[in-house]
């Protein structure tokens, strides 16, 4: 199995149906197949009645980068535990004072309203994996350092709070 520079999964024929014949063609997220492939795998089962799977298709392998990336913003490639982390109680239980729970919750209700909220989950993910394979980053870059949230789950090293930087300055917006 190789991964194209999209994150699309390519399968070789024999990869391919190996899954097909496994049932478990859908559970590969980042497979993709063209429209008139998937049209006809679809119509072949039906006319057969075969047991097998229809393939789901979100985007086909001829449509531009803008519709891959905006379909495919649900998908993170990381293991299932971290998809229901519970990551809202976590952040609020690495909280000392009463000050860094109120930004906490503040910064969480404004990654739900720019739909970010996701993103934090996969954050969780990539900072756990390079910490367990001694992978070194940067202590900081840019308005991200404004968000406590990053600050607790480790992408930066910059305490938001300790230096009063202004959350709206990493969302990109004027604050009040």
């Amino acid at each position: 199995m190789n991964i194209d520079k999209y994150g699309r999964i390519e399968l070789t024929e024999k990869e391919s149906l190996d899954a097909l014949y496994s049932n478990k063609i859908n559970e590969l997220k980042g497979l993709f197949f063209d429209k008139e492939t998937v049209q006809k795998f679809n119509s072949a089962l039906l006319a057969n009645k075969d047991n097998f799977q229809k393939i789901n298709t979100l985007i086909g392998v001829n449509e531009s980068l803008e519709l891959f990336d905006e379909a495919n913003q649900c998908l993170w490639f990381m293991p299932e535990k971290y998809h229901s982390f519970p990551i809202e109680s976590w952040l609020l239980s690495q909280c000392v004072t009463e000050e860094e729970r109120i930004r906490v919750n503040k910064e969480l209700k404004l990654f739900i309203q720019h739909d970010m909220f996701d993103l934090l989950f996969y954050l969780k993910y990539l900072i756990d994996t390079m910490r367990e394979h001694k992978i070194v980053w940067g202590v900081g870059r840019g308005s991200s350092v404004a968000s406590f949230v990053l600050y607790l789950l480790g992408v930066h090293r910059i305490n938001s709070i300790k230096y009063e930087l202004d959350i709206h300055e990493f969302l990109g917006e004027k604050n009040g």
